[in-house]
């Protein structure tokens, strides 16, 4: 049987035809159009059979009607993932049950296509695990790393959803360690923090548009942010560059919302190239060469899933990033 990719196609499943999956129906009649792309199909219900939707692992019976939308397939879908993407990506987790996928995400790997991306953590993962309904949790910057986390079904995906939203009394507790650019000691510390260094800061963050892009801002106008600031360590440099590991936790998850608050407080994260100081940067940058430090100093250390059974994740560190605090702590 021959179908036609680019019109629908109408099939009435024969006798020899019946007993089988859909989606291994799909998939050897559809040749050269990727796994990924046939379960999409499934997934969004433009593949029916009998005018209903059909999970993959339906098994087709004699004189189900199935229709076949056509199939097109943009350059960006066709491009491949490199296989060290794909395996790097396979290792990276850290947590699996029947519900998520818990994973530590590399610096440099975006969550999802877009921008001049041809591929993110879902799209691999979709390629990976093209039987599985696949889908974001949540987010984090290209260049942070850490818990990741991507959801196996539409009910756990709701129920995370809303346990994100900070008014809950019970929502997700986010866990971040970064460095920050300056001494968080005693005198510095900006107005509003506690005896023993805690800060939160409650202030709102909206988008704006500067030299030709987007970023965001500290605005008490904008979507409520609030950030909780911990100092663990302050480190002195021969350059008269200070630095403080601070461990972070976060009640809402307003894009870059720790960089602007950490920008805001006056301690700008290292190696962050939108928010950070230049010349801190710049010196950081040449002072951690032989340790590795090429990029934003930020980590999704924890995670907390205040589930019925309750969950609890941690991403170690990231080779670069551990191999700093080595060098400071020499």
């Amino acid at each position: 049987m021959q179908l036609n990719k680019n019109s629908v196609n109408q099939v009435t499943i024969s006798e020899a035809q019946a007993g089988q999956r859909i989606d291994n129906f799909l998939l050897k009649h559809l040749k050269g159009v990727p796994k990924s792309h046939v379960y999409r199909l499934l997934r969004s219900g433009q593949v029916r059979v009998n005018s209903g939707r059909k999970k993959p692992s339906y098994k087709l019976e004699c004189g189900d009607k199935v229709r076949i939308p056509p199939v097109r397939i943009s350059e960006n879908q066709q491009a491949s993932i490199p296989d060290a993407v794909l395996t790097l990506l396979r290792d990276a987790i850290i947590f699996e049950n029947d519900d998520i996928i818990a994973i530590n995400k590399p610096s440099g790997i975006a969550v999802h296509k877009g921008s001049g991306l041809q591929f993110g953590v879902i799209e691999a993962f979709r390629q990976i695990r093209p039987e599985q309904e696949l889908e974001l949790v949540h987010r984090l910057d290209r260049e942070t790393s850490g818990c990741l986390l991507l959801s196996k079904n539409r009910k756990i995906l709701a129920e995370l959803h809303e346990l994100l939203r900070h008014e809950k009394i019970t929502h997700i507790k986010k866990t971040y360690l970064a460095l920050l650019d300056g001494a968080w000691a005693s005198g510095t510390w900006p107005a509003g923090t506690a005896n023993d260094g805690k800060l939160t800061i409650d202030i709102g963050i909206s988008k704006i548009r500067r030299g030709g892009e987007h970023i965001m801002q500290a605005d008490k106008t904008g979507d409520r942010a609030i950030s909780h600031f911990q100092p663990l360590e302050i480190f002195d440099t021969d350059g008269g560059h200070p630095c403080s590991l601070m461990q972070i936790t976060i009640d809402t998850g307003r894009t870059h919302q720790i960089r602007v608050h950490a920008q805001h407080c006056g301690f700008p994260i290292i190696g962050d190239s939108k928010y950070g100081n230049k010349e801190s940067n710049r010196y950081f940058r040449e002072k951690f060469s032989d340790a590795g430090l090429k990029r934003l100093f930020l980590h999704a250390k924890q995670l907390y899933l205040p589930l019925a059974a309750p969950i609890s994740l941690e991403a170690p560190l990231s080779d670069d990033l551990q191999r700093v605090l080595d060098y400071l702590r020499e």
